[in-house]
């Protein structure tokens, strides 16, 4: 078992590669505002941050990883390009798996600017090459690809926006996506409820006092929501199962782009998504890395960062899932993030993370 000081040299030794080729050094605060932050991590990381309450700052957070960070001070620095390395702590409650550290070192590379397939390439070579001779096998997946799907869909951008919200659920995903192309009868659900309203009756009427966090315009403004969505006809069954193709696609990663140019005269939007994709692969493969053993997976990435919204991937112990043994190295893309974190103006960026930890358990299982 590696010793602290073994782990954290491990860690600023793959830093120092990461800067020999040009990323900057970066240095993020241990301590992160969690008001603004803690939105942008999701679900997940939201349940396992460790938040404190200051006086004078407002709710604090252990940060749960550099990312977060990173952008933001890209995103104030106003540069159009960038790249930064790090290495150092990140702190996440492991109630599910007790067996895990809750504090571990993590080393990261993140590029912002430039074209996005090279740059997604760049880090994923860069982490691969940290892993070289290492018992791992890489998976990749693509956010943007369902993304694109869910706005290709024949419905209403309100149910387009609440599935883009679960994409990282999967079980609640694949209920409102049944939902929104069964047709289901929500007023009957409801007793009737939306039907008064849509006669205009006073439904808060005699209601009583007010003892949730949502007033009385906020409930009322949320009936109308759902009065409009009982009106709106179901999903196309075709499109519904051809969301659930992209989600069971699985196989060599260099097959991925034919099935969704296929899909495309379904969805159209799929059209740009293959492209993107095509373009990552030529990208991949320049610098040299081998695409028939290269995985794609439709729904990798899915219960993981919710600020991801493009190419994803993961680099799993042979043999294992990352619900037993957590992935080697991890990351993607998230051009989004950069929007909101620079207040509208955005950058492609996309960036990579790797365990040090993770990495001297597995050489010295070699030994």
């Amino acid at each position: 078992m590696p010793d602290r000081a073994a782990i954290r040299d491990e860690a600023h030794r793959i830093r120092r590669v990461f800067e020999a080729a040009g990323a900057e050094p970066f240095e993020g605060a241990i301590l992160q505002p969690a008001d603004t932050l803690l939105d942008l991590y999701g679900e997940d990381i939201r349940g396992r941050a460790y938040v404190t309450a200051d006086p004078l700052r407002g709710e604090q957070m252990l940060r749960p990883d550099f990312t977060v960070s990173v952008v933001q001070a890209h995103m104030e620095s106003g540069r159009d390009t960038g790249r930064y390395a790090y290495s150092g702590l990140i702190f996440r409650q492991q109630d599910e798996h007790p067996e895990r550290p809750s504090e571990y070192f993590q080393t990261g590379l993140e590029i912002f600017g430039g074209d996005p397939a090279e740059a997604d390439a760049e880090v994923f070579a860069a982490i691969s090459a940290q892993l070289d001779g290492l018992p791992v096998r890489a998976v990749t997946g693509d956010i943007g690809v369902l993304i694109a799907a869910v706005e290709g869909l024949e419905t209403s951008a309100i149910r387009k926006a609440a599935l883009r919200r679960h994409l990282w659920r999967p079980e609640r995903f694949k209920a409102l996506l049944a939902r929104y192309s069964a047709g289901t009868d929500l007023d009957a659900l409801r007793g009737g409820l939306l039907a008064r309203v849509r006669a205009g009756e006073d439904v808060l009427a005699g209601a009583g006092p007010e003892i949730g966090l949502r007033s009385q315009a906020e409930v009322m403004a949320r009936l109308d929501r759902l009065v409009a969505d009982a009106a709106e006809p179901p999903i196309p069954a075709e499109q519904v199962a051809l969301l659930d193709r992209i989600l069971r696609l699985r196989g060599a990663a260099w097959a991925m782009a034919a099935p969704l140019r296929e899909l495309a005269g379904v969805i159209p939007s799929l059209a740009e998504a293959a492209a993107r994709m095509e373009a990552r692969l030529a990208a991949l493969e320049a610098r040299g890395i081998d695409l028939d053993t290269l995985e794609f997976e439709g729904s990798f990435g899915r219960t993981t960062l919710e600020y991801y919204d493009g190419f994803v991937f993961g680099f799993l112990v042979d043999g294992q899932r990352p619900d037993n043994w957590p992935p080697v190295a991890s990351g993607g893309r998230y051009d989004a993030m950069t929007r909101v974190l620079g207040n509208g103006r955005g950058a492609p960026a996309v960036g990579g993370v790797i365990r040090p930890e993770q990495v001297l358990k597995l050489r010295e299982a070699q030994c």
